[in-house]
């Protein structure tokens, strides 16, 4: 009996979760319903919007037209009509003196027919008649004014609802990594003209290859661009790669995106060491900052542990040699904190050759640091850039002037090249500069 009511209650809690689920699907195509009819309210105003833009158009342009019609028809009409009183006039003229003529030829034996001739004569001489050009000085022909609108009926057939954009091509051969900015390239596979802008989505990653479905870092988002092509600016290349998908968009709807790529960002990657800093340098993984009392904390606390109220070396430091617990330990170990005058912290990851690019930001009231690449024999006590060991671009704002080499402004990149075998990244800080890679 019990196991029958279990199963009842079941079956009530599964009715329940079905009818709930029923419920919640009747509402949704309620709902839609409701939007089918928004929506096609809508799309049938907008269509008789457009089709009363395009009659207010047409009864424009044929306004515009029967205007030019009319005004060319008054112009010729003018210029005939008065060359036709001209006509009439020079034909009135020249027949008076036709009969006058006639007339005097009649007279010839009378005493005045001289006189008469003469100004006869001289009448013709000056008839319009004879300065009147027989040649119309407008056509009547008006063919100039016909059109043919076969080409635009065919367009106007083809009317239709806007289609989807497809999804446009990245061109990898076009697009280009380079000073801390990316100018990616596309083309759509066919030719839209009513595409009206593009949307470009990027993100950064870690992973070489096709993007992952998840990420830790989200997708930025870049609207309205007209252009097929983008250049991202002022970027931070401080992972890996870069994904990126554009897609393009017309007055309704947006196309699908493009297939994703993937773009190397070459930066160097590394972490500070604290093993290796100066007792005087607080360290983090990616900052580094002075310490005034970096150096005596480490001494009470080497009091502390042996007991003897002397000063421990560095030698007898509990942190001696202590290797990096996310970058390569191998070949590193026995590696001594810097010491005396080499206020020094070195990078955790080992340079095996070429050229290498990363950035540092300094704070605007650093007094000095230096920023470089050493090789692997650069002493505990030899200062960056000093010896024959290392190399590194230093600013001193002590005294208000820079070496000839000087480190560039904030968020700029240095690209630096060191010959031979294994050399490593290090940083020189002094009197509260902060930097980071």
């Amino acid at each position: 009996m019990e196991e029958q009511r279990e199963a009842l209650r079941k079956i009530i809690k599964t009715l329940a979760v079905k009818n709930e689920e029923i419920q919640s699907f009747i509402y949704s195509l309620k709902q839609m319903l409701l939007n089918v009819e928004a929506n096609s309210a809508k799309v049938q105003e907008d269509l008789e919007a457009e089709f009363q833009s395009l009659f207010s158009l047409l009864e424009e342009l044929k306004e515009g037209m029967l205007m030019k019609i009319k005004q060319d028809r008054a112009s010729r009409t003018y210029e005939l009509q008065n060359q036709l009183a001209a006509c009439t006039r020079a034909l009135e003229s020249s027949e008076e003196l036709l009969e006058t003529a006639n007339q005097t030829l009649q007279a010839m034996d009378s005493e005045d027919f001289p006189q008469a001739a003469k100004q006869i004569k001289d009448g013709v001489t000056m008839a319009p008649a004879f300065r009147l050009s027989l040649k119309a000085k407008v056509s009547d022909n008006m063919s100039h004014l016909m059109v043919d609108f076969a080409q635009e009926r065919q367009m106007l057939q083809a009317l239709k609802f806007l289609p989807v954009p497809s999804a446009p091509v990245i061109d990898l051969a076009e697009s280009l990594v380079a000073d801390n900015c990316v100018t990616l390239v596309w083309r759509m596979p066919d030719e839209d003209s009513k595409i009206d802008h593009y949307v470009l989505e990027y993100r950064r990653t870690n992973f070489e290859g096709p993007p992952r479905l998840k990420e830790d870092q989200p997708w930025m988002v870049i609207e309205g661009i007209r252009q097929t092509e983008y250049t991202l600016t002022g970027l931070k290349f401080d992972m890996k790669y870069m994904n990126f998908r554009v897609k393009a968009c017309n007055k309704a709807v947006a196309g699908e995106f493009s297939e994703p790529v993937t773009l190397e960002t070459p930066a160097f990657m590394f972490r500070l060491d604290a093993s290796t800093s100066h007792q005087n340098l607080r360290v983090d993984d990616l900052s580094v900052e002075w310490d005034a009392m970096g150096g005596k904390v480490q001494d009470i606390k080497a009091r502390e542990k042996d007991g003897k109220g002397r000063t421990a070396s560095p030698i007898n430091s509990p942190a001696r040699g202590t290797p990096s617990p996310k970058r390569m330990p191998s070949g590193r170990g026995g590696r001594d904190r810097f010491t005396a005058e080499s206020y020094t912290v070195l990078g955790d990851t080992l340079i095996d050759g070429g050229e290498h690019y990363w950035e540092v930001r300094y704070e605007p009231d650093s007094k000095a640091f230096g920023v470089g690449v050493a090789y692997r024999s650069l002493g505990r006590f030899e200062q960056l850039g000093k010896t024959a060991a290392s190399w590194c671009l230093h600013v001193n704002n002590w005294l208000q002037a820079s070496c000839p080499s000087t480190m560039p402004a904030p968020n700029k990149c240095c690209t630096l090249s060191r010959p031979g075998s294994h050399s490593r990244c290090c940083l020189l800080s002094r009197y509260g500069v902060a930097a980071s890679r």
